[in-house]
């Protein structure tokens, strides 16, 4: 017999953090925007300006030993040679397949992404199409085709945070199931995803073409991935709703968003899961092409080689370096968003690995670091919002080639080595090897 014990005054300590630290990324207030460089340098720490700067102030003895010797053009050509070994004898068409990560309103870059890629007439008809949180919303526009650009644009430039949600008063959320109503964000899937839309999946879905959402089952702490058009060709008022909840299900934030409800029924006994927001357990993922199983074993080893992936990633590959108050719900707020933008790097290795030994060519877009973001993925601003999707819109059509690279090997991208506090400003970029951020920004070392 399995007995659990709890502790109520830790729990409940620990439900007011929390509170507080979804609170704190659904808004600006959580960092920065009350610590003055005049208040910083008071307390000896660092402006934003200087923050900037600090990733090009090394411990030059301690880089040098701890740099990578492999170089990143070593790393493509390895790449390369991997992917030219998994050609198969007979070459098979080749596929394409698009990956959206989650992101709240940062979702606007890769929305502007879709629409300038539309203006070029090079976008592709996807093959496959996969997305979680806001990315499983961008897939669904994505996979319908540049038909539904204008739908697109208007969703991610002028919807407001009132239009997603409602917050909660504090107290009462904290001992309910989220700190915020996500209502208003039902009302608008159920605005996108209407009869005709769905209807529109079921008939691509027959085609051939797969559109793929990911969840995170809540209790069960698992990864859920849901075949949307096999969902949408069961053509009933269930099946739509269903599809409707999993939308909303991959977006629902832990804690901010109540979990969804979806029933099941495993060998005729009911139950009702509680899905949430996909990013939980992946910031992304991959699905392969569909095929007839009856043709499966016939699938040379390297059937997907030459084929595309692209990954449309809602934010940075870094996060901007940004001053936190002394303040613990600030902190923890700071450090879960330096662990999500963590988990998107680690996912982008994955499947760089992945697409290197299926022969497939990684492709990957972010927001670019001279961009300054928003404080927050979860205020939905339009003036905002707008500049984002302008700045992926512009990277669309600037001609600019796609990442081919993992995380961690373009200049300025690694970790730092230190063998003591005596540092220089270098006040150049890195090289394209493993190796550490630095800055164009000269600035002079404090003393110590």
């Amino acid at each position: 017999m399995v007995r659990t014990f709890t502790r109520p005054v830790p729990a409940l300590g620990l439900a007011l953090l929390m509170g507080a630290v979804v609170l704190g990324c659904a808004g600006p207030s959580a960092v920065g925007d009350r610590l003055t460089p005049g208040r910083l340098r008071s307390r000896g720490e660092r402006t934003p300006a200087e923050l900037k700067a600090s990733v090009g102030w090394l411990d030059l003895e301690a880089q040098e030993a701890g740099r990578s010797t492999i170089r990143t053009e070593d790393l493509l050509a390895f790449a390369e040679k991997a992917r030219a070994g998994a050609k198969p004898p007979v070459p098979l068409p080749k596929k394409h397949i698009l990956v959206i990560t989650g992101g709240g309103s940062y979702g606007a870059y890769p929305a502007g992404v879709l629409v300038g890629w539309t203006a070029t007439g090079t976008r592709p008809e996807f093959d496959v199409v996969t997305g979680i949180s806001t990315g499983a919303l961008l897939g669904a526009f994505a996979f319908l085709g540049t038909s539904e650009d204008a739908e697109l644009q208007r969703c991610y430039t002028t919807l407001r945070s009132s239009d997603i949600y409602r917050k909660n008063r504090l107290i009462p959320a904290l001992l309910s199931e989220s700190l915020a109503d996500s209502s208003p964000l039902n009302r608008v899937i159920h605005q996108v995803a209407t009869d005709e839309r769905i209807a529109r999946f079921a008939i691509e879905h027959r085609k051939g073409r797969r559109f793929y959402v990911g969840t995170t089952d809540l209790d069960a702490r698992r990864a859920v991935v849901w075949d949307m058009g096999a969902i949408a060709a069961r053509d009933t008022p269930q099946s739509r709703e269903l599809f409707r909840k999993v939308l909303l299900a991959s977006a629902s934030i832990p804690g901010f968003f109540p979990p969804v409800r979806i029933p099941v029924t495993v060998d005729g006994k009911r139950f009702v899961e509680r899905h949430i927001d996909g990013g939980t357990t992946s910031s992304m993922f991959f699905a392969p092409p569909w095929v007839p199983h009856a043709e499966h074993e016939k699938l040379p080893a390297g059937w997907l080689h030459g084929s595309e992936v692209y990954v449309l990633v809602a934010g940075k590959m870094y996060p901007d370096p940004t001053p936190v108050k002394p303040r613990t719900f600030a902190i923890a707020s700071n450090a879960i968003s330096t662990i999500v933008y963590d988990q998107t790097r680690s996912d982008l290795h994955k499947l760089f690995l992945l697409t290197t030994m299926t022969g497939m060519n990684y492709n990957v877009s972010v927001i670019p670091e001279r961009v300054q973001s928003p404080l927050s993925s979860t205020d939905f601003d339009p003036h905002e919002m707008k500049r984002l999707f302008d700045e992926g819109v512009q990277w669309a059509q600037s001609g600019v080639k796609w990442r081919i690279t993992p995380p961690g090997y373009e200049p300025g991208e690694g970790a730092k080595y230190r063998s003591g506090t005596a540092l220089t400003d270098t006040g150049r970029a890195a090289t394209g090897t493993l190796g550490p951020p630095s800055s164009p920004i000269p600035m002079a070392v404090p003393e110590k």
